[in-house]
Order: C-alpha cells, then structure tokens, then sequence
C-alpha cells in the first residue's frame, strides 16, 4: 500500500536535525521519502492524509515490558517487591492459562498503540501466545529470554532464538535473557553465558533493582550482581539491564567499558519504592540509555509520556538540579535509544530505507499549546491523548481513538474479565 502524509511537521529523530514541514511517503511497510514538498516525488496513492500541521514522528519503543501481566494490573498493589512478587505474582502466574495469555497481550497492545508505542521488548512466560497476539494485531515485538528456576530452559531459549529471529518472521525478533539473579542459579547462569557466547549475542536481565537483590548476591558471590554476572562470562557480547537502580561505580564502569544498555522504569522503581537510578551520572558516562514501562501489575499503566516525565523529573530531585537531565535527551531515549537496545535498527529514525513505524501527534490540543517548543511538550506537557495516528509496518492500527487490529474492543475487555482471579 501507498501511502502519503503531507502538511505535516516531522521530527525524524535523526541527531541535530530540527523539526521541519515536509511529508513523508510510505510503500508497504517502507519509509520511500521524508523531506519538503517542494522536493517530494510524485506518484499516485492509496490513501494520501493531509496531516495538518501536526508532527509526524518516530514511535516510542518500550524497551522493558511484561505484556500479559496486564492481567494482573491493580491486582496486587501497595506492597513491597519482594512481598509483590512471591506472594501475588509466582502464584498466580503459576495458573494463567495459555488463552489468558494471549488475550493479556492483545489488551496490552491496544495500550501501546493508543500511546503511540510501536514495539515492546516483551520478557514474558511462554512467549508463543504473546507472539501470536503479535501477529494478530500486526504488533512488532522483541522477545527477550525470560528463564529462571521456575520456568523455562536454556535450551528452549536456544530453539526461540532461531525461531523468532527467522529473517521470515518480520514483526517479531528475540533477545537472550533471564528473569534475574536472584531468580536464577548459577549453574543456569552459566549455560545461558556459554549459550551467549556460542551465539555472539547480548543478554538482557532484571538487574540491581532493590537493595536488597544487590546486598544478597554480594554475600552469595562477594560481587554485585552486574560484576558477578560478568564475572562468569555473561556481557561478552553486551547486553542490558533493565532497572538498574543501585549501581556502583564499579557497575557503572563496566557499563561503560562494555557497552551495557541500561534500560530504566521510573514509574515501576517508584511505586515499589525501589529507588532512583542514577540516570544522570550514567549519561555523563555514556553509558547507553533507554526506557521502559515494565508490566501494567507494577506501573501499572503502559505509558511512555509518564517515563519520559518521571526520568527528567527525578534526576532534577535526586541531584538537586532543574538542569540535570534534558528533555531532548529523554525523548531520544524513549525513541532511537529504545530502538536500538532492542536491536530494531531500522525503526529508529524517519528516513527513507527505515521500517514505517510512526506515529502522528495531534498539536491541536490545550497541552501542546502554545507552540515554543515542540521536543519539550512532548516530554514536559505530553499525554495519550495527544496520539492521533499510530503505524507499525505501514499499516495504521490506531487512528483518531479507533483500532484496525482484527478484533473489537469490546470482545477484548471481556476477554481479559474472564479470567479475574478470585
């Protein structure tokens, strides 16, 4: 299908390059042009959508989620993570069906695209139904290895690996990974460095969350959990921690040295009173940065406009500094940095020869006005209701509060309802 998007503002996302009016082109699921009008090729069209001065963008890439747990949204609040955790969620994960998960997923989907995400990394209990939800709805996920004690193996991490990075398989990829270190032991730890290894593939984990976890696993190992996990070989070929809250120097350098993508959740480390990451210090350091929702059961809502917020706003608190971490900076977390610490290189920017994952934000709203600066509404001011448009491989599956992703709303929600725990 072609496709035309014309009076539009565009924000490529490209480093330095500012926001200008142009239109962007699409054939099938490709970026053919971004650039003026006065420049743009002519063609005929199958749909051509006068944008009307609104900014056409990049969608965000939620770089750390747990799909189905919207099951468990509100179902388990108000608690510490350990108590969270081994009381609420193991037991009832233990019971989700495979329909549950798969209609978890599909909800969860609907709340991305109508928050102008346009692909999760998805750490999830069996992943095939979360795939098919994908697949479904047209969504682009990024599996990542969710292996522990409990669930899952590392031979089957192998067998998902080669299966969803199929060149075939164009929505969905995967990643290496485990659930923690606390969950995990390390003669598993140890197969999943070798399977790393043998693969020349990064790994991903929930790292240095609480603590707690930290203060644990020093006295297990006498390291912390990043130096221990690259002490048995782990971040040979890079990899990313989601959370990341308490790290140390040492952490901190190994980031750095190896190129380790930290992935933060301000919303979840908040209401589970993890703590603050040192986002800002990081940066400083270059270490690689992106962001993430984690799952509806801790956010507990699925919204990349609130992490954007809350990454800014909380390194002003914790450093004491309305300057400490700018808001241009978050938004290119949230997009290209997300993009590419899930290894989806080609929806990162809006150029020609990328993927057509983008999305359309409605400026004609109270909140986006008046236009001074349109990179800090959308971090500062920006919300949900501002998404008027979201594409993922050129198929629009969002548009003015409406979804094209073969299923009604309606059978969604009820769905999702029936599978309440009591």
């Amino acid at each position: 299908m072609k496709i035309r998007f014309y009076h539009a503002r565009i924000l490529t996302m490209k480093e330095k390059e500012a926001v200008f009016e142009g239109e962007v082109h699409i054939k099938d699921d490709w970026i053919v042009y971004v650039g003026t009008a006065k420049d743009a090729p002519k063609d005929s069209w199958d749909r051509e959508i006068d944008a009307n001065g609104n900014l056409l963008m990049p969608g965000f890439k939620n770089a750390h989620t747990h799909s189905a747990m919207t099951l468990l949204r509100s179902y388990a609040d108000d608690l510490s993570l350990q108590d969270w955790l081994y009381q609420k969620v193991f037991p009832i994960e233990s019971r989700l069906t495979d329909d549950a998960i798969y209609w978890g997923s599909v909800l969860a989907i609907m709340e991305y695209l109508s928050g102008g995400i346009t692909a999760g990394f998805d750490m999830y209990m069996r992943c095939e139904h979360t795939a098919r939800a994908s697949l479904d709805t047209g969504f682009r996920m990024v599996f990542c290895g969710s292996v522990n004690d409990f669930t899952g193996s590392v031979p089957q991490m192998e067998e998902d690996y080669y299966r969803y990075n199929d060149e075939k398989a164009d929505l969905l990829s995967y990643q290496l990974g485990f659930h923690a270190e606390y969950t995990t032991k390390r003669e598993i730890l140890e197969q999943i460095a070798a399977l790393s290894q043998k693969l020349k593939a990064p790994v991903y984990m929930h790292n240095s969350e609480t603590k707690k976890e930290v203060e644990e696993c020093k006295k297990r190992y006498g390291k912390t959990p990043m130096t221990f996990l690259d002490s048995i070989g782990m971040f040979e070929y890079g990899g990313g921690g989601f959370h990341c809250v308490h790290m140390t120097k040492e952490d901190m350098l190994l980031c750095q040295k190896k190129k380790i993508w930290v992935i933060t959740n301000p919303s979840s480390n908040c209401k589970l009173a993890s703590g603050i990451a040192p986002i800002r210090e990081m940066d400083a350091m270059g270490i690689p940065l992106a962001i993430g929702t984690d799952g509806a059961a801790s956010n507990n809502c699925l919204d990349m406009f609130r992490e954007m917020f809350l990454v800014t706003g909380l390194q002003k608190l914790r450093c004491k500094d309305a300057a400490a971490m700018d808001a241009n900076r978050v938004l290119q977390m949230a997009t290209t940095g997300s993009a590419h610490a899930m290894g989806l290189d080609e929806c990162d920017t809006l150029e020609a020869g990328k993927k057509a994952d983008m999305i359309l934000i409605d400026l004609a709203c109270p909140n986006m006005q008046p236009i001074h600066n349109i990179t800090k509404n959308l971090v500062y001011s920006g919300s949900k209701q501002n998404i008027k448009m979201t594409m993922i491989n050129g198929r629009i599956l969002y548009e003015d509060g409406r979804y094209h992703i073969g299923v009604e709303e309606k059978e969604v929600y009820q769905r999702v309802n029936s599978v309440l725990f009591r």
